[in-house]
């Protein structure tokens, strides 16, 4: 199945379990009709505590069942159009057994839709009981530091989704280290998109990915700073047609703690 779904198609597709996580505000302003609000804010604080790790299979079934979701439910998710916030529910939800795909374009792509009509009803969650799939293998891999660490020696391909000032540490953010990771290429996440915020066709991505020199003899990780990043650029490989894709979802901001993790700065 693709990974994203155009809104065209998500509006006259049965059964959808549309989850929007822009900011509550904006969702109670206006929405996908019968679309449920998804607190992306609460998802990325907790991936990144110790008991919210995306390996803790209990904390994040617990997750995804107070949303209502069970593992017969195809799942779309839009953000505000940026791609990455629906990019990072994507990953997670993917990850632990969800059928999900993310709404081309995300919220302007839905207003362009001739004849749509935002609602602003909202829809109260009915918590249930998730369970991840037995035997379920993702669509893309989560790697973390220390395996990635293993893997610098050329084995791997690493696609770094930062913008090209991160990239050669001139913008650290918040990370009291800049620079990359040893052989990662540059692929800001902006060069995944259309102008319209919709993704790029596959053939366009796959030219593109070429030009950047990442080839598809070797498996792909994508890293951004704090995950949303390389959850698009992860995305839109598997868009591309890429196998043996995973992120590296604590990305950049994670390996840069750890003074034993290399960086090269400039």
């Amino acid at each position: 199945m693709s990974t994203v779904i155009t809104a065209k198609l998500a509006l006259v597709s049965p059964h959808l379990y549309v989850l929007d996580v822009r900011d509550r505000s904006a969702y109670d302003t206006g929405h996908w009709p019968g679309a449920y609000f998804l607190d992306i804010k609460r998802w990325e604080t907790l991936a990144k505590s110790p008991e919210g790790a995306l390996e803790n299979a209990a904390v994040w079934e617990a997750a995804i069942g107070a949303l209502g979701i069970d593992s017969t439910r195809r799942v779309v998710v839009y953000d505000d159009g940026r791609m990455t916030e629906a990019a990072r529910a994507w990953f997670i939800l993917q990850w632990h057994g969800v059928d999900v795909q993310v709404l081309d374009g995300g919220w302007p792509a839905a207003l362009r839709l001739p004849g749509f009509t935002a609602s602003q009803t909202g829809n109260p969650l009915s918590p249930i009981l998730y369970q991840r799939p037995p035997g379920h293998t993702p669509i893309v891999g989560l790697t973390t530091r220390e395996a990635l660490k293993g893997q610098l020696d050329g084995s791997l391909q690493i696609l770094d989704a930062r913008t090209e000032a991160e990239h050669r540490g001139e913008d650290l953010r918040a990370n009291a280290r800049g620079g990359h990771l040893p052989k990662a290429l540059s692929f800001a996440h902006t060069a995944l998109l259309n102008e319209d915020g919709t993704l790029k066709s596959a053939n366009t991505l796959i030219q593109q990915l070429a030009h950047a020199g990442l080839t598809t003899d070797k498996a792909l990780v994508t890293h951004c700073d704090a995950g949303g990043r390389a959850a698009l650029a992860a995305l839109a490989a598997v868009h591309a047609g890429r196998a043996h894709v995973s992120a590296y979802y604590l990305s950049f901001s994670d390996w840069a703690r750890d003074e034993t993790c290399p960086v090269v700065w400039p």
